[in-house]
């Protein structure tokens, strides 16, 4: 690490998290590596979490906070992006919590590599695990084994995503794992200039997704640091976990679409995008037939929120003939290819949902 330390800018979207935001915030604050910008971005929460984020701010120089009106997580996002002054750019969730020793281990592995962004390892945990992993997420991990660089990373994200494959692809010492990441931000740090002129979409569900080819085609390479150094909170109220919607499935497919199209132009198969897209399209269809059947509503919220309309077909309809287009520009060897990872995906995902998405 250089003698002079660079500033970090650590985004954070803020919305009603009243009951989880303290630890996210204090494992931030907690971090070895102290030149840090802290940037609370509330997105027009309802509950205390405004006045919280107030709160850090008074008692922390390092804390930025910014209030406007509810837009949604992208929103939030570009709103820290544009704000930020750091050399590197971190992101959080507003309810997950880092190791102290995050963006200390992520830095060096940054900096000492030359890569343009580097990722650590991250552990799902649920709420009644808050304060054990607040605990050991504060005494740090251990220093990582080793840090593997790699190049290419946009076909390593399309193409090393079945847990299954990866587990054999350790067995047989080729370092699959390191090779692995999603679409989220979080357990990132990336040089800020990969962020010039490049924001998240506003207004969809699945930002990340329609980012990830965009932001990973920009990288020349990634380092990947062998440690845990992320918490996911498992909360049923989260985005990931709540009751799904029309527009959720159909905008899961559009994103997974417009990812695949953009992935195709830069010469790559996209293997986790006909995954996306394939089960998108699934989910939307299968989806629209349960709420079809489901004439009961709590309340008019309820009903105006999940009654399906005519639109939400034929959504669906354009969804279905999107996805055969972008399957017909495979090759057969390609489509039989990303079938198979569909396939053991589909399977491993069923095992995830009862085992992860389950937490307490």
């Amino acid at each position: 690490m250089p003698h002079s330390q660079p500033l970090v800018s650590i985004i954070v979207p803020v919305y009603n998290a009243e009951d989880y935001l303290h630890y996210c915030v204090d494992s931030i604050l907690g971090q070895s590596y102290t030149n840090l910008e802290v940037i609370l971005v509330d997105d027009g929460a309802k509950d205390s979490s405004p006045v919280i984020c107030d709160a850090y701010a008074a008692k922390d120089p390092r804390v930025i906070v910014i209030h406007q009106t509810n837009g949604g997580i992208s929103k939030a996002q570009n709103t820290g992006l544009d704000a930020a002054h750091g050399e590197y750019i971190a992101f959080s969730d507003n309810d997950d919590i880092l190791d102290s020793r995050n963006i200390e281990y992520l830095l060096h592995a940054l900096v000492s590599t030359g890569a343009d962004m580097s990722k650590g390892r991250w552990r799902q945990f649920g709420v009644s695990q808050l304060e054990t992993v607040s605990a050991e997420a504060a005494n740090g991990a251990e220093a990582p084994g080793k840090i593997t660089v790699f190049e290419h990373p946009l076909t390593a994200y399309q193409s090393v995503f079945c847990k299954s494959f990866r587990l054999i692809g350790e067995k047989l010492g080729r370092n699959t794992e390191a090779r692995y990441f999603n679409e989220a931000n979080w357990c990132r740090l990336y040089k800020r200039e990969l962020w010039d002129g490049l924001r998240f979409p506003v207004g969809h569900y699945a930002q990340d997704i329609r980012m990830a080819g965009p932001l990973y085609s920009r990288m020349r390479k990634v380092a990947d640091v062998d440690a845990t150094l992320y918490y996911w909170l498992q909360e049923p109220g989260s985005v990931t976990h709540s009751k799904r919607t029309a527009a959720f499935w159909h905008d899961n497919a559009l994103s997974a679409a417009e990812n695949f199209r953009f992935t195709l132009a830069q010469g790559v198969v996209p293997c986790r995008n006909y995954f996306g897209l394939v089960a998108s399209v699934r989910d939307e269809g299968h989806g629209l037939k349960r709420l079809s059947k489901d004439v009961h509503f709590e309340n008019e919220v309820d009903r105006k929120k999940f009654t399906v309309t005519a639109a939400d077909r034929k959504n669906h309809e354009q969804d279905v003939a999107a996805m055969h287009e972008l399957v017909s520009q495979l090759t057969p060897l390609q489509r039989l290819h990303c079938h198979l990872l569909y396939c053991i995906r589909s399977a491993e995902n069923m095992v995830y949902d009862r085992k992860i998405h389950a937490m307490k």
